[in-house]
Formats: C-alpha cells, structure tokens, sequence
C-alpha cells in the first residue's frame, strides 16, 4: 500500500539518480485534447505509437490513456505495452508526473509529487483548469506502490531538472525564477527546496531556454546529463538563427563550470534543426476559452535534445529537417554503448513539445 512520507528524500537517504542509470520502466501519457493537437490530435497519437514502439524494443513501457480513448489506444499500440485508463488534462507526463528517487542502501524507489499548474497558473499558464494532470503523480505512485512525498505550495516541473545522480542539477533561471512558479521563493530558497528533496550538492543554472512562450524556458530543450561529468547542449554557429544566443550563452556556462565532485564538465554539442518547425493545420485545433490560440507558422519547439535515454538505447527525435541524420549520429557518438533510434516527432512538437515520458529506475 502506497503511502505519502512525511519527510524529505534527502532526511531518508533517498537521491534523484540520472537518466542514464538503469531504468524499470517508462510512462506516457497518451494525446487527446482537440485545443491543442491538430486534426483531433490522430496525428499526435500514431507519432506516440511509434515512440513507445522504439522505447519497447529496450524495455518496458506504461501508457496511461482516458476512459474514452482507452479502445482506441488499446487497439494503436502493440499487447507488449501496458495501457492503464487515467484521466489527465493532456500529455505531458514529464512534467505533471513524479520524480523518482532511489535509496542506494535499500533499493527502495519513491516519488515526488510536486504542485503541477501548467507552466504557470493564471500568471501564464497554457490551459486550465489543470487539476487532473496535478493528481498524475499521485496515481503513477498508487499504481506502482510506491511511497510518495508531496511538496503543497512548491511548484516544478521534471523538464525544468536534469540531474548527474552524483549531486549535481542543471536547470534555467528563466524557468525556475518566473514569477508563474514559486514567486514568492528567492532563488536560494528554491535552491535549497531543491537539495532536500533531490539529494542535491550543487546547482548549475543556466540563464535561459529556448521555450520561453510555453515552458518558460525548461532545460531538457537546452542542455541534459549523458553520464557523471559529461552533458550534452545545443549548438549552433548560424548568427541567424533564433536560438543562437541562447545556445552560445548555454556551452559557456557549462563548458565554464564545475559539477558537485569538482569535475570540470566535458560538453558535447548537439545540432539544433536547421531551420524552425513552423506550426501547420492550425485550423483544425478547436479554439477553447483557458487554452492559448494556435496559429499557422509559430514556431514549434523542436530540439534534437529532448532525446530519451533508455536501457542500452536513445530515442532521438527527428523533424524531418535537414540536421536530422547529422543529430542522429552526434548523439550515437555521446552514447557508443547504446543504440541511437531516430523517431519522427514534428507532430508532438506542434502541441508544445516532444518525446515526453518519465524513467521508473529499478530497485535494488
């Protein structure tokens, strides 16, 4: 029976291991909502078949799924994946559902149920109301037995982080410092908040992401972890491309800085797309009061860093763009000991973001 733990992962000697490290399981959430997905969001939900297809060929998957789309994915996606009927607001399960944490001693896994409120509330927020993709976190926990704790008042989201599993954090100001989240919290509170319940040491914040009109910035566009004292950030030398200074700006702090050990961090760089992912089929999202209008040619996110690690694979989006093989290959020479598999994944990337799932570790 799955209990909430009235303490701190860091008082339990629990950690947040890296994504790299051995994984039980994967989850998704599966995309419905006609406000955000074009054509009814079909599109969006064969792009998400054919992703947890390439995660399944490494291990196993859960996509959580409405009452009403239950058949509908159940019939999409092959018997090998485990379709389980939760309601949701829309599908972004790294952000709304929980960071696990490990305690090395025990084996134990436990979540963290962090506030949800759609990237910003009613300061900024994309949608609401958001109150079911905020019970996300609880339900995975439910489902899978484990204990949980919860942080009321704190808000984050599992795309604003990015750990070492070795005590060291990545994140952006631009994200964590908006007035949206935790306004009331100076950046050394939330610092701290963040070292109670992540394990933490030290926190390298990066000024600014890419995505400041939906996320607010989350790094898992910008910069991630592929091993203890080693990232991966976005890297462009085109001047005229939109995220150029962003990208400059995000190798300088990294290649400048230190992990919590005292490593001097070894950067790879990954390519952005060559050019923008322009939004189309504009006209067939619903137009819904609470939801942000979509327009024909805004620009849709799409980072090649928003790859997933996998046991002995990464899945890394692709869009169809000229850059697509030369990422595929960057990423296959970061990761010699896994098998690099590309998805196209421009469909997720006109609802607000890409290949969005979050990693079970395994226990002891």
């Amino acid at each position: 029976m799955a209990k909430r733990i009235d303490s701190t992962p860091k008082k339990d000697g629990f950690r947040m291991p890296g994504e790299f490290e051995p994984q039980e399981k994967i989850w998704m959430i599966w995309p419905e909502r006609p406000d955000n997905w074009r054509d009814g969001a079909k599109p969006a939900q064969r792009v998400y078949t054919e992703v947890a297809k390439a995660i399944r060929e490494f291990e196993p998957i859960t996509v959580c799924v409405s009452p009403a789309q239950y058949q509908n994915a159940r019939n999409m996606l092959p018997a090998n994946i485990r379709v389980v009927e939760m309601t949701s607001n829309d599908s972004w399960i790294r952000d709304c559902g929980p960071t696990f944490v490990k305690n090395d001693k025990t084996g134990e896994v436990r979540g963290i149920d962090w506030d949800f409120n759609s990237w910003g509330g009613l300061y900024d927020g994309l949608y609401f109301p958001w109150d079911q993709d905020d019970l996300v976190a609880q339900k995975v926990c439910e489902i899978e037995e484990k204990d949980s704790y919860r942080t009321p008042g704190f808000v984050l989201e599992g795309g604003s982080i990015h750990v070492d599993g070795e005590g060291t954090l990545l994140t952006t100001e631009m994200c964590l410092l908006s007035p949206g989240r935790n306004p009331d919290m100076t950046k050394e509170e939330i610092s701290d908040k963040l070292c109670e319940y992540l394990n933490l040491e030290k926190i390298i914040w990066i000024k600014d992401g890419i995505d400041p009109a939906e996320t607010n910035g989350h790094i898992d566009d910008v910069a991630c972890f592929i091993r203890p004292g080693e990232v991966a950030c976005i890297w462009t030398e085109d001047k005229n491309h939109p995220f150029y200074e962003q990208a400059q700006a995000a190798y300088k702090t990294l290649t400048e800085a230190t992990d919590a050990k005292g490593r001097k961090l070894k950067v790879w760089k990954l390519c952005l797309t060559k050019e923008p992912c322009y939004l189309k089929g504009a006209a067939t999202i619903d137009s819904v009061e609470g939801t942000l209008p979509r327009e024909d040619g805004e620009v849709s996110i799409a980072s090649y860093m928003n790859f997933l690690i996998v046991n002995g694979g990464v899945i890394v989006p692709q869009y169809g763009d000229e850059n697509d093989e030369l990422a595929l290959k960057q990423v296959q020479e970061m990761f010699p000991e896994r098998k690099a598999v590309g998805v196209r994944t421009e469909e997720v990337a006109y609802g607000g973001g890409n290949i969005h799932c979050i990693t079970q570790q395994q226990p002891k």
